[in-house]
C-alpha cells in the first residue's frame, strides 16, 4: 500500500483504537526504559545513541498549549531531534490555504508532523496527504497522546493496567474518548460518570465494548468510583466552550473530593491531565493531597511521547 507520494504508508499516530495494543504495549515499553535511563541527567542532555539525530518535528499548534509544546520539544531535544514550532494562525493555513497543500509541503520539509487542532477532520485530512507521520496532539474527538501518559502512569503507581478499574468523572469530553479507546486497548474496565447532556458517543462505547474493553456509562458519580482504583477528572469548561453556566451547573454534582474517592479502593490514586481547577471539578485537597498523581502524570507527557516519536519513526 502507497501513500499520495511514493514509499510505504507512513505510521500515523491519530487515535488509539486505530493503532494494534501490541504497538501501545511496545511504546510504552520504551517510554519507560528511557525514562529509568535518564534518572539524574540534565534535563537538556541527549540519549547517548541520540536515535532521532536528523530527524524534524514541525508542531502545528491551532489552540495554546503547555505541557504538550514543551513534553515533545524536549522529548525530540533528548532524542537528538529538532522541531519546528507554527501557530495556525501565522500560516497559510490560517489564510485559507487547503490542509491537503499543507501536509504535502511540510512532508518534504520535515519527517513527521505534530498536530493540535480544533477540529479532528483536519487531522484526518492532513493524515491522508502527508507521507511522513502525523501525530494527533489533541483535537475536539480525542487526546491518545495524555491517555498514553496516563496508562504509563498508572502502571507505575498500581502495576498492569488490564483488569483495574479506572473511573471517568465529568464531561465525556476527547479525554473520556481516549479513555473508552485505551479500555479496549489495554483491556481494562472504565467506568464514565457523565450528566446525559454530556455523555461521550454511544457509538464509541459500543466499539470498545466489542473490542475487549469492559465500559460502563452512568450519571452516578457514586457508583462510578465504587472499589475503582483510579478517579481522573477533566476541566468543567474547554476552550471554545460556550455553554459555560449550563455546564458548571450541570456538573457541581460530579467533583473529585475526598467524600467520592471514600467510596475508591483505599490505594486508589487521582488524575488529572491539567490545567485543573481547584474548588471546581477537583477539590484543592483531593489535587494536592496524597492519592494524587499529576505531576508524574504531567511528566510522563515527555517520556510517553518518545515512545510514540520512535514508534511513528520506525525506530520500534
Amino acid at each position: 500500500m502507497t501513500n499520495n507520494l511514493s514509499g510505504p504508508t507512513p505510521r500515523h499516530f491519530i487515535d488509539l483504537h486505530e493503532t494494534p495494543a501490541a504497538a501501545l504495549r511496545a511504546m510504552l515499553d520504551v517510554a519507560r526504559a528511557m525514562k529509568s535511563a535518564r534518572a539524574g541527567w540534565p534535563k537538556g542532555q541527549v540519549e547517548p545513541d541520540a536515535p532521532l539525530a536528523g530527524h524534524s518535528l514541525a508542531m502545528i499548534f491551532e489552540k495554546s498549549s503547555t505541557r504538550t509544546r514543551v513534553s515533545f520539544e524536549m522529548a525530540m531535544q533528548q532524542l537528538g531531534g529538532k522541531t519546528i514550532v507554527m501557530q495556525g494562525n501565522d500560516m497559510q493555513l490560517g489564510r485559507g490555504e487547503p490542509v491537503s497543500d499543507t501536509a504535502k509541503v511540510l512532508s518534504r520539509y520535515v519527517d513527521a508532523i505534530m498536530l493540535r487542532s480544533n477540529s479532528h477532520e483536519a487531522l484526518l485530512e492532513l493524515a491522508r496527504h502527508a507521507s511522513v507521520p502525523v501525530i494527533n496532539a489533541l483535537t475536539d474527538f480525542s487526546h491518545p497522546c495524555q491517555v498514553m501518559a496516563d496508562v504509563m502512569t498508572f502502571e507505575e503507581h498500581k502495576g498492569p493496567i488490564k483488569g483495574r478499574v479506572i473511573t471517568w468523572v465529568g464531561d465525556g469530553n476527547n479525554m473520556a474518548v481516549s479513555w473508552i479507546h485505551a479500555a479496549a486497548r489495554f483491556g481494562c474496565e472504565l467506568r464514565l460518570a457523565c450528566p446525559a447532556p454530556y455523555r461521550p458517543a454511544q457509538s464509541e462505547i459500543d466499539w470498545a465494548n466489542q473490542n475487549g474493553g469492559k465500559v460502563i456509562l452512568t450519571e452516578d458519580p457514586i457508583e462510578a468510583a465504587r472499589d475503582s482504583d483510579c478517579l481522573i477528572a477533566d476541566t468543567w469548561v474547554s476552550m471554545g466552550d460556550k455553554d459555560i453556566e449550563e455546564r458548571l451547573q450541570a456538573f457541581q454534582p460530579y467533583q473529585v473530593n475526598d467524600q467520592l474517592m471514600a467510596v475508591a479502593a483505599k490505594d486508589a490514586i487521582f488524575m488529572h491531565c491539567l490545567p485543573a481547577y481547584r474548588g471546581k471539578e477537583v477539590s484543592a485537597e483531593m489535587l494536592d493531597g496524597p492519592q494524587s498523581v499529576i505531576w508524574d502524570e504531567a511528566e510522563n507527557r515527555l517520556h510517553a511521547q518518545k515512545g510514540i516519536l520512535m514508534w511513528c519513526l520506525g525506530k520500534i
